[in-house]
């Protein structure tokens, strides 16, 4: 190789000869040649400054994806620093003269050599890119090819960090193509992201489309049982937090904190503050003029299945409440269907409460309900083994 660096590195050589040496070590497909290709593209960076013409910049950024591919190949980690470099002074933003290619290529090599401590950098990058509306096509073609070294790199670090722009960019301005990319890419980040997804979720800049999405995003991952309950949790405690006024929104959150209770069905509930919002979205739709009867039937269905002294606890609660409707009024279409619901969910809590068989007991027994009433809360307590 000592004939190679000699040529290579030759004060008087121009952009082209040396492209030609790359492409001459390239094709004889050598082995072991990582710390040759390192020292030839600290000698580029350091050339960098002297392109005059487009023609040397294109044979430039021509070496420079021989020699990253060159570097990702053989994994060579002590050349990360100038990958990086190799990255900022071909980056497509900072001039319109650099093609993307060779960013790209920096990028994707970055990480294959495991630059990790570059991965803050990337991710500024990728959010930055993320953020842009450019409506010159080249532009963006420029721009969609530095966003695929940065998914690329991502992806290839399994960092959490790199979760979030990756997942902005499945959604971000980008042809179908980069969108895909970076949808594939995300679930080989890391196997539980429910720190990513709450963050996204949380995020009070977003909104409630945005969040549903980044719920969804959930059943591609790997996610523990546990996991998954603490993103319920968050998901529908934002549900109730949010407040708005657009009707499309209204729907999203509507359909997150249905999503929400329905899974905890499933794996159950991660922290006792659940269970005020569970109270929410049962009593927020009873007193509302125009109720979810769904989310309605989704919480009761939820809590019966959870099973626990605070789910049996609410059940009771709103057992009590709506007896107290049935002896004092209103006594409606609405209050007979939630009373028929609450009923049947509290047979299959299979719960040893006292006060629960004492209350359905008495209801029973009560002529103010009707016949069929009584059958309904006689029907709970047989199934209560009673």
């Amino acid at each position: 190789m000592s004939y190679f660096t000699a040529e290579y590195m030759r004060a008087d050589g121009t952009f082209a000869e040396r492209l030609i040496v790359l492409e001459t070590i390239r094709d004889a497909q050598m082995a072991g040649v990582g710390e040759f290709y390192h020292q030839a593209l600290k000698f580029l960076l350091l050339k960098v400054p002297d392109l005059r013409t487009p023609s040397e910049r294109a044979d430039a950024e021509k070496s420079v994806i021989i020699l990253c591919e060159g570097l990702g190949a053989e994994k060579y980690t002590a050349a990360a620093l100038e990958l990086w470099q190799t990255a900022e002074a071909f980056d497509v933003v900072s001039t319109n003269t650099n093609d993307g290619t060779a960013m790209r290529a920096a990028l994707t090599a970055l990480g294959q050599v495991d630059g990790k401590a570059f991965v803050p950098h990337i991710v500024q990058r990728l959010e930055f890119y993320n953020i842009q509306n450019v409506r010159d096509s080249e532009r963006r073609r420029r721009i969609q090819m530095a966003v695929q070294g940065c998914i690329s790199a991502l992806e290839a670090f399994k960092d959490i960090r790199g979760y979030r722009p990756v997942f902005f960019a499945v959604i971000g301005p980008y042809e179908q193509a980069i969108q895909d990319m970076a949808a594939k890419a995300l679930p080989n980040i890391v196997d539980d992201p429910s720190e990513a997804i709450i963050a996204i979720i949380q995020d009070q800049r977003n909104d409630p489309a945005l969040k549903l999405t980044a719920w969804r995003m959930m059943d591609q991952t790997r996610m523990s049982t546990a996991s998954r309950a603490r993103v319920a949790a968050a998901a529908l405690g934002v549900g109730w937090l949010y407040q708005t006024t657009n009707r499309n929104h209204q729907t999203n959150m509507r359909e997150l904190r249905k999503a929400a209770i329905t899974l905890m069905a499933e794996v159950g509930v991660s922290e006792d503050s659940v269970y005020i919002d569970l109270e929410k979205s049962y009593k927020n739709n009873f007193i509302s003029n125009n109720p979810d009867f769904d989310e309605i039937m989704i919480t009761l269905n939820t809590l019966s299945a959870i099973k626990s002294e605070q789910a049996v606890n609410l059940l009771y609660k709103f057992l009590q409440e709506i007896n107290g409707r049935r002896r004092s009024g209103p006594w409606a279409n609405k209050e007979r269907r939630i009373y028929e619901w609450l009923t049947a969910c509290i047979g299959k809590t299979e719960t040893k409460s006292v006060e629960m068989r004492l209350l359905l007991t008495t209801i029973s027994r009560n002529t103010a309900y009707t016949s069929q009433e009584q059958t309904m809360a006689a029907n709970a307590l047989r199934a209560l083994g009673q």
